[in-house]
């Protein structure tokens, strides 16, 4: 069967299940994407974390200054940076002044973490046992108020060391060695450090936080003083980033509102889809599969048709499906009918030629000469049905064409029946879409049937409407019987089958007609038959 159609194709509602899947997972995809703004976190905590280590250092070496400390015990000479080619005297100026407190000339420190390259190292080693130098001891007990007040605010953790890397103030390390640090110690240099550390937490994660990178690491920042020249410390500075999932899992009665809203915003998308789509597309198929198995029920509207489109296919499809049924109808009809017809003269021949044949002997000229002319009879009848047949197969059959053709010419084509006067009262100049040939094959039929019906006289007339052209054909004979008005288009139809009526006259009028867009009725009428037709107009 997949053959049949042309391989593997999915079910309708696999395909609808597929894309409700989809939208709702998209919001959980949609959380991975959070990445980006979290890197852009850490680039701004590291960003607030500079601004903070370079207030301080700036505080820090205007104190060194002040205190006069030796050279001898200072770190090594800074070598500047020049700054960016790009930027105008005026700005170089404007910059240097602004920092000029923190290094003596425009060396601009710009965020350089990223969360995607960087790698996360493990937590900040323990600081180590270290001897402190009084100098360096006094500066850094001047340090620590501002150092706390500082941290009450920004959350950060401050460590300021001396240009041994030890800890002067700062904390429970004071005292204490950082100089292994490898940020410390590339600060300790003169350059900038940053590293990406794993958190410690006293506290397990909340389980959202599993989604997340930068919910588990602490940014770290080593500026270093310069004063004179020199490396006079280090201002060690660390800090958890925001994170965006903190702020999901804070608002998680939220979040599990709008997943729900999700939710039921995705399962009123499937209901509709079931509703207007695959529900009436499902209901199609299981009437086509009763239709083709001979339930001539099903072949009745929707139950539930959907959207407008479905309606019109649904409708469509069982109007094609009632055509076939009324077209497998006449087929069998016709054939009940035309067996019928045949073997009326058949077995009256046959029983005459068996006569012929087993009696010849015993008869009498005269009784042969009956007998033949029996024969001759009923040959002559088969051979005006199958005659009369083969016009009905053509006139269904029949190409409208592009003919044009009036009343009068095809009237004037006809072979008129001797004994009925046939006139054209009005609308003989008018054209109609029909050859001329074909009218005059509908106007002769209709006139044998008033001659047949005791008309002398047939009057036609024509008449414009609109795109159509109507044509009335009145005779003056005695008219339809009441009881037989509805079946005179049926095919095999007739009433003086006696003296050899086929009753395709009117079939072939019906189906002519109908080939070219038209139309035919049998109208009211106080006196004799009144046809009314109607033919496109040229």
């Amino acid at each position: 069967m997949r053959r049949l159609i042309g391989g593997w194709r999915p079910r309708l509602s696999t395909v609808i299940a597929s894309i409700l899947i989809t939208v709702l997972t998209l919001p959980l995809v949609g959380l991975f994407f959070f990445r980006l703004y979290e890197n852009t976190l850490i680039r701004q905590t590291e960003g607030e974390l500079i601004a903070q280590a370079a207030a301080i250092a700036a505080s820090f070496a205007l104190e060194t200054e002040e205190a006069a400390i030796s050279e001898t015990k200072l770190g090594p000479p800074v070598q500047f940076a020049p700054p960016p080619s790009g930027m105008k005297p005026a700005e170089q100026y404007q910059a240097g002044r602004r920092m000029f407190l923190v290094y003596g000339r425009y060396t601009p420190v710009e965020p350089l973490l990223d969360l995607a390259i960087d790698p996360i190292l493990p937590p900040r080693p323990a600081s180590q046992p270290a001897a402190i130098d009084a100098d360096f001891a006094a500066l850094g007990a001047k340090l620590a108020p501002l150092l706390a007040a500082t941290q009450k605010v920004t959350l950060a953790g401050f460590r300021v060391t001396d240009p041994r890397g030890v800890v002067i103030a700062g904390g429970d390390e004071t005292g204490q060695s950082l100089a292994h640090v490898p940020e410390v110690a590339m600060a300790l240099q003169g350059q900038y450090a940053s590293a990406l550390r794993q958190r410690i937490s006293d506290e397990p994660p909340p389980p959202l936080y599993s989604i997340s990178r930068g919910a588990k690491v602490r940014v770290f920042v080593a500026l270093p003083v310069v004063a004179r020249g020199r490396v006079a410390g280090v201002v060690y500075v660390s800090r958890t980033p925001n994170n965006i999932v903190k702020h999901l899992y804070g608002e998680r009665g939220k979040v599990a509102l709008s997943a729900l809203s999700v939710l039921a915003v995705t399962l009123l998308i499937g209901y509709v889809f079931w509703r207007v789509i695959s529900r009436p597309m499902t209901e199609l198929l299981e009437r086509t599969r009763r239709i083709a198995d001979g339930d001539v029920s099903a072949i009745r509207p929707l139950n539930h048709h959907g959207t407008r489109e479905m309606a019109s296919l649904a409708s469509g499809h069982l109007e094609m499906a009632r055509k076939l049924q009324a077209r497998s109808d006449t087929v069998r009809t016709f054939a009940t009918h035309v067996s019928h017809e045949l073997k009326s003269p058949l077995t009256s021949i046959q029983g005459a030629a068996e006569l012929l044949r087993d009696c010849s002997e015993e008869m009498s000229p005269e009784e042969r000469r009956k007998f033949h002319a029996n024969i001759a009879a009923d040959s002559d009848r088969l051979n005006l049905l199958v005659k009369r047949l083969i016009e009905m197969a053509r006139a269904e059959n029949a190409e409208p064409g592009h003919a044009v053709t009036s009343l009068g010419d095809a009237v004037a084509g006809i072979h008129r029946p001797p004994g009925l006067t046939l006139m054209v009262s009005d609308g003989a100049d008018l054209k109609l879409r029909m050859s001329g040939e074909n009218l005059a094959i509908v106007l002769s039929n209709l006139a044998s049937n008033a001659l047949r019906n005791g008309a002398r006289e047939l009057t036609l007339s024509a008449r414009r409407q609109c795109d159509s052209v109507a044509i009335v054909a009145q005779d003056d004979g005695d008219g339809v019987a009441p009881e037989n008005r509805d079946r005179i288009f049926e095919p095999f139809f007739t009433t003086w089958r006696d003296c050899g009526g086929a009753g395709l006259g009117l079939g072939i009028v019906t189906a002519l007609v109908k080939a070219h867009n038209g139309s035919i009725r049998l109208a009211a009428s106080e006196h004799g038959a009144r046809f009314e037709l109607t033919l496109p107009a040229a």
